[in-house]
Protein backbone atom coordinates (compact mmCIF):
# COMPACT_ATOMS: atom_id res chain seq x y z
CA UNK A 1 0.00 0.00 0.00
CA UNK A 2 1.34 3.94 -0.59
CA UNK A 3 0.86 6.42 0.56
CA UNK A 4 0.40 10.29 -0.91
CA UNK A 5 3.70 11.37 1.21
CA UNK A 6 7.42 10.79 0.37
CA UNK A 7 9.62 9.09 3.62
CA UNK A 8 13.15 10.18 4.23
CA UNK A 9 15.26 9.95 1.16
CA UNK A 10 18.38 8.65 3.16
CA UNK A 11 16.38 6.43 5.34
CA UNK A 12 14.64 4.17 2.38
CA UNK A 13 17.79 4.47 0.39
CA UNK A 14 19.37 2.26 3.21
CA UNK A 15 15.97 -0.02 3.31
CA UNK A 16 16.44 -0.66 -0.50
CA UNK A 17 20.08 -1.22 -0.14
CA UNK A 18 19.62 -3.84 2.99
CA UNK A 19 16.58 -5.57 1.47
CA UNK A 20 18.47 -6.31 -1.46
CA UNK A 21 21.93 -7.20 0.45
CA UNK A 22 19.62 -9.62 2.32
CA UNK A 23 18.68 -11.00 -0.81
CA UNK A 24 22.17 -11.64 -1.98
CA UNK A 25 22.37 -8.73 -4.41
CA UNK A 26 24.60 -5.81 -4.44
CA UNK A 27 23.32 -3.10 -6.05
CA UNK A 28 26.54 -1.29 -7.04
CA UNK A 29 27.74 -4.02 -8.39
CA UNK A 30 24.46 -4.27 -10.47
CA UNK A 31 24.84 -0.99 -11.97
CA UNK A 32 28.72 -1.62 -12.54
CA UNK A 33 27.41 -4.22 -14.69
CA UNK A 34 24.36 -3.04 -16.46
CA UNK A 35 21.93 -5.41 -14.65
CA UNK A 36 19.99 -2.00 -13.68
CA UNK A 37 21.03 1.48 -14.63
CA UNK A 38 20.94 4.55 -12.03
CA UNK A 39 17.57 5.69 -12.93
CA UNK A 40 16.24 1.93 -12.02
CA UNK A 41 17.84 2.09 -8.58
CA UNK A 42 16.61 6.03 -8.15
CA UNK A 43 12.99 4.41 -8.65
CA UNK A 44 13.68 1.46 -6.39
CA UNK A 45 13.99 4.20 -3.87
CA UNK A 46 11.34 6.14 -4.35
CA UNK A 47 8.93 3.21 -4.47
CA UNK A 48 10.43 2.59 -1.39
CA UNK A 49 10.08 6.40 0.29
CA UNK A 50 6.34 5.93 -0.95
CA UNK A 51 5.70 2.27 1.08
CA UNK A 52 3.69 2.29 3.51
CA UNK A 53 5.50 -0.68 5.32
CA UNK A 54 8.50 0.85 6.79
CA UNK A 55 8.04 -0.61 10.30
CA UNK A 56 7.49 -3.92 8.85
CA UNK A 57 10.37 -3.94 6.20
CA UNK A 58 12.70 -2.86 9.39
CA UNK A 59 11.32 -5.48 11.63
CA UNK A 60 11.46 -8.08 8.64
CA UNK A 61 15.46 -7.15 8.40
CA UNK A 62 15.92 -7.21 11.93
CA UNK A 63 14.95 -11.10 11.72
CA UNK A 64 17.07 -12.38 8.49
CA UNK A 65 19.28 -14.28 9.72
CA UNK A 66 20.67 -15.95 6.03
CA UNK A 67 20.41 -14.85 2.75
CA UNK A 68 16.99 -15.07 1.17
CA UNK A 69 15.33 -14.51 -2.08
CA UNK A 70 11.89 -13.36 -0.37
CA UNK A 71 10.68 -9.72 -0.06
CA UNK A 72 8.94 -8.45 2.87
CA UNK A 73 5.40 -8.48 2.69
CA UNK A 74 3.76 -5.99 0.85
CA UNK A 75 7.46 -4.40 -0.66
CA UNK A 76 7.26 -2.21 -3.43
CA UNK A 77 10.49 -3.41 -5.26
CA UNK A 78 9.42 -7.30 -5.07
CA UNK A 79 9.57 -7.93 -8.59
CA UNK A 80 12.40 -5.80 -9.38
CA UNK A 81 14.26 -7.18 -6.28
CA UNK A 82 13.32 -11.10 -7.55
CA UNK A 83 14.39 -10.63 -11.11
CA UNK A 84 17.98 -9.11 -9.96
CA UNK A 85 18.24 -12.31 -7.75
CA UNK A 86 17.09 -14.82 -9.99
CA UNK A 87 19.18 -13.56 -13.02
CA UNK A 88 22.34 -14.23 -11.17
Amino acid sequence: MRTNSLGDPELHFWLTRSVAKVMGINLSEAMAQGRISPQDYASMVTACRQCSHVELCQIWLGRQKSLTRATPDGCSNAKALQALAFAH
